[in-house]
């Protein structure tokens, strides 16, 4: 049986002449800073004093000792983070030049001193732009000439952090005979059958080639098995009416463990694999109709509207991301109602740790391969990488049910139409036989199963604009970059795959992140850890179109810019869900930050929740009752996605603004399952046009949804007015108890106010006079009312 032995210990970090000890896995960043020989270049403008580490060259050292008693003994490194020598005892056993993909190395009976010699990413970045020629790029660092986390590099919400080292696990694997090299399970579902194509290449020694072995498999009580003596081999299982995997929201997650064993001929087992897998059916609806050209999932037969979130790296340091923190991470992603999860083509694909979480919440998983905002030069040595790359990743991800697309790129078919990169390539290649050549070949051979698209965004072909909203898949940056939110529903794209607005993170991730400063909008921490260009000046623009721009108040700014963050996102959402089945997703930019940062994320570089976060988890529940600014005046809409009918009772209210009720209608509605219902609001209820002192408000089951006609800063808000008292809550929590005597818009707690781990349960809520809210916050051992006054903020007038 194969034997396998980590190896984790013993390594230490050597550059020049100071010898450091190192974690595997890890990074030379993690190593020197936990020899505090590095400050944090998360820490205030810390980033720029560290940028030395990744022009450097790092040397891994550590004693390889194995015993025999197996034929093969090999040496597996899952990630070398980037250009690496392997040496041992003296000799190169072989170089390497991709982050993204397993490396492997015969040392049977070899032993001695290891070494894993770590080139600068900049000095294999010169190397190859000198053999291939300049390529255009979004940004000036040269990420696109070698595969590596492209992000690493800087992005405009993330930091220049160039790292190096053994990002992954390493191991010995010591065998005989023959192991298992690749296994490939195709799965399918034809009706009420399931069935597992196994597909199986192995690799033998000397001794083992020509010689019969035997594989064997089985899944949910289904079992195969077949001799062979050739390299590969393939088991068919049929399983008889299994449970299906669903999206959440839509049915159960039941995985199933698929065990593969091959034997020799005497029946003695030579090695294992085991994954769990689910059984469904994936496909897309591309289909043309008189809107254009569609791009909706189709899971298990049912059409689906998307509720995404755009995924980065978690860390820019990704050695340092735990199973836990993925589990927490995608926990989160759930507890708001996200069904989908795109891994973006910068980053990394990610541990299989993501994937069984997935799995597991009923997440869908789109994952890109990994190019993004640039042209990719198609000349060796970058072919080659990256065509092993993609089989790597192929190969292992496959299992997962929670994976439904392949995407060939991020921006770059766009970039090439309309970022100035035509005349400059004059011909060269820049990544297009990537997207539309290489990447699809792959997955049609190795996972057919599943769908393949070109990139994001992408029409489907040429023959229309590739960011087209008419057909495939849409990014709207025009609004953030240049106009009011309120022009997300100035168009119906088919699928947004990306839009967002930013807001800076919590207080108290600031405070970490920026100790001892004076905090304001353009302070120098403030404006390092804001990397998106003119970022402050779309904030500021995107406040003052709704609100009074702050001067010299930050806890203000601070609140208004993550209010219209909010607001943006919703706006954008409600009016797309609005025209489901025509529009069939969004994908917000972003779930998540790598560091403290201000950034489109709806949690941020700490973990804190962001308002953003709690309004995705209002705009994609299934029920969603929203007042969508329209010719003529709101329209009101149910938006149900659920799979039973919604009845319910809508109470609509003309307002004004000290809460005199003008006018009230009651109606009983129904929205049949996984539709929606639109209803011009009667001119009676609408407040009078461009009125500073009357809203409309709509209620039902729980669910609100308000109008202004007005932006806030014409609204006669009156002065906020409320009581706070405290109560225990459970298990240790507090319950804070607002009650309002005025019309409170947009109530915040920011609980991280109170104390620095403490979190409240909701976040933006609209209070009516008279009306109270019951707001749960963990992690503040106090009680103090006053405390929490402080602590809250809202709209209208202070």
């Amino acid at each position: 049986m194969k034997d396998v032995t980590r190896l984790h210990d013993g390594w230490s970090l050597r550059h020049e002449d100071a010898t450091l000890p190192a974690r595997v896995p890890g990074c030379v960043h993690t190593d020197l800073l936990a020899s505090d020989a590095l400050p944090d270049p998360f820490l205030g403008l810390n980033e720029t004093e560290t940028a030395w580490v990744g022009r450097r060259a790092w040397t891994y050292v550590t004693d390889l000792h194995h015993t025999g008693g197996h034929e093969r003994t090999d040496l597996v490194f899952e990630g070398l983070d980037t250009v690496a020598e392997v040496v041992l005892a003296g000799e190169t056993l072989g170089t390497t030049r991709n982050m993204h993909r397993v490396h492997r190395f015969d040392v049977t009976g070899r032993t001695g001193r290891l070494e894993v010699r770590f080139a600068s990413a900049y000095e294999e970045a010169d190397r190859v732009r000198a053999s291939t020629g300049e390529r255009p790029n979004v940004y000036p660092e040269p990420f696109q000439y070698l595969r590596k986390m492209a992000c690493s590099f800087g992005w405009d919400w993330g930091p220049t952090v160039v790292t190096a080292g053994m990002w992954r696990p390493v191991r010995l694997e010591q065998w005989s005979t023959a192991r298992l090299a690749e296994v490939r399970p195709l799965v399918t579902v034809e009706g009420s059958a399931g069935r597992v194509e196994v597909r199986v290449r192995t690799e033998r020694t000397a001794s083992g080639t020509g010689r019969p072995l035997t594989l064997r498999a089985a899944v949910a009580g289904a079992a195969a098995e077949a001799v062979f003596e050739t390299e590969e081999a393939v088991l068919v299982l049929d399983v008889e009416d299994p449970d299906l995997w669903w999206p959440r929201g839509y049915g159960g997650q039941p995985l199933h463990p698929l065990d593969v064993e091959l034997l020799d001929e005497d029946g003695r087992p030579l090695d294992t694999w085991t994954r769990r897998i689910g059984f469904r059916t994936v496909a897309l609806d591309r289909s043309a109709d008189e809107h254009g050209t569609a791009f909706a999932f189709v899971v298990n037969g049912v059409r689906i509207f998307a509720r995404g979130v755009n995924w980065i790296p978690d860390d820019v340091l990704p050695s340092r991301i735990t199973p836990e923190r993925y589990r927490t991470r995608l926990t989160q992603a759930a507890e708001a109602n996200v069904d989908l999860v795109r891994v973006w083509g910068g980053g990394i694909y990610e541990d299989d740790a993501f994937y069984d979480a997935c799995d597991e919440l009923g997440l869908m998983v789109w994952q890109d391969f990994l190019f993004a905002c640039a042209a990719y030069p198609e000349e060796q040595p970058l072919r080659g990488e990256v065509e092993a790359e993609a089989r790597d990743n192929v190969v292992r991800l496959m299992s997962h049910p929670s994976l439904v697309l392949w995407n060939g790129n991020n921006e770059n078919l766009w970039g090439f139409r309309d970022w100035d990169w035509e005349e400059p390539l004059a011909g060269d290649s820049w990544g297009e036989g990537y997207y539309l050549g290489l990447l699809p070949r792959i997955v049609a051979e190795l996972d057919p199963t599943r769908p393949y698209t070109a990139g994001s965004p992408w029409s489907g072909s040429w023959d229309h604009h590739p960011n087209d909203p008419r057909h495939g898949t849409h990014h709207s940056w025009e609004v953030w970059n240049r106009r009011d939110y309120a022009d997300y529903r100035a168009t119906v794209p088919r699928f947004c795959a990306e839009f967002g607005w930013q807001a800076p993170p919590a207080l108290a991730t600031l405070r970490r992140a920026l100790p001892g400063e004076e905090l304001a909008p353009d302070s120098p921490g403030m404006l390092h850890h804001q990397k998106a260009e003119d970022g402050n000046g779309k904030l500021n623009r995107g406040i003052e179109r709704h609100f009074v721009l702050p001067e010299g108040d930050f806890d203000r700014w601070h609140y208004l810019a993550q209010v219209v963050q909010a607001r943006a996102v919703a706006a954008g959402i409600e009016h797309w869900r609005s025209h489901w089945p025509v529009s069939a997703g969004t994908v917000v930019w972003q779930l998540n930050d790598c560091w403290p940062v201000s950034s489109w994320a709806a949690i941020d570089g700490d973990g804190h929740l962001k308002p953003l976060y709690h309004e995705l988890r209002r705009v994609y529940a299934d029920h969603v009752l929203s007042l969508v600014p329209a010719d003529g005046g709101p329209v009101l809409v149910l938006d149900n996605q659920s799979g039973t009918p919604w009845r319910t009772t809508v109470v609509l209210r003309r307002l004004d603004a000290d809460g005199t009720v003008l006018r009230e209608s009651v109606l009983d509605l129904e929205a049949d399952a996984r539709t929606v219902v639109r209803l011009v609001v009667p001119d009676a209820l609408l407040p009078e046009d461009g009125s500073s002192k009357e809203f409309l408000v709509v209620d039902a089951d729980g669910l609100r949804a308000v109008h202004f006609p007005v932006p806030d800063k014409e609204f006669a808000y009156p002065p906020a007015d409320y009581d706070v008292r405290t109560e225990p809550g459970a298990d240790g929590a507090v319950e804070v108890v607002v009650t309002a005597r005025s019309l409170v818009r947009d109530l915040l707690l920011q609980a991280d106010r109170l104390a620095p781990g403490a979190a409240a349960d909701r976040g933006l809520t609209t209070l009516l006079p008279g009306e109270e809210v019951r707001i749960t916050v963990t992690g503040w051992p106090g009680a103090d009312a006053a405390a929490v006054r402080s602590a809250l903020f809202s709209a209208g007038a202070a």
